[in-house]
């Protein structure tokens, strides 16, 4: 339970202000409709997450169990850090000549290859056992993410204190590696 607990926790506030987060706002407004975006981020997510889980499961076998954890706790603070670099909108939108789920389902898959919440998806299935509930918490992490915002449009990115969100945020992420470098918790 610990597994999906962190996985999800970790990624949902990984994902505030992404690039990802930007593109579900983008998509949001252009189309209008919430319901076939909101499948084709749950369809690229789990696909993305899946193969990212895959990769963290074979690191496991070949990585100490100490460096794991040190692993973890580095990508922890990392990311904290990362998201005092706020992403742009240029860097999350792009242009797709399909319609909305398919749109959104290939967007989501390129956007996330190589993304803190894939990285941290890797990480996560590493260190954590069975893999399928990292991917399981990774995606509702990234689900209770974008799913209000596509919810919302821009209504919500317009008005929402984006720099201390995203202070936060980093403040949580240090401490959770903070606490999994200190071997707490079952980091």
């Amino acid at each position: 339970m610990q597994a999906i607990l962190i996985s999800t926790v970790a990624v949902a506030l990984a994902e505030i202000g992404d690039k990802t987060q930007l593109l579900a706002l983008v998509l949001a407004a252009r189309y209008g409709r919430p319901w076939p975006i909101i499948a084709g981020i749950t369809l690229a997510t789990i696909a993305n997450h899946a193969v990212a889980g895959a990769l963290g499961v074979w690191l496991s076998a070949l990585v100490p169990e100490v460096a794991l954890r040190w692993g973890l706790a580095l990508s922890f603070i990392a990311m904290g850090l990362w998201l005092l670099v706020p992403d742009s909108e240029d860097d999350a939108a792009g242009r797709y000549p399909y319609g909305v789920f398919v749109t959104t389902l290939i967007a989501f898959f390129l956007v996330e290859i190589g993304d803190k919440t894939q990285v941290a998806t890797v990480v996560l299935a590493a260190r954590f056992d069975p893999a399928w509930l990292v991917i399981a918490g990774t995606t509702l992490g990234m689900l209770a993410a974008n799913v209000p915002v596509v919810i919302m449009g821009r209504f919500a990115a317009d008005r929402l204190p984006m720099r201390a969100i995203h202070g936060a945020a980093a403040v949580v992420f240090i401490g959770l590696g903070v606490v999994a470098g200190l071997g707490y918790g079952g980091a």
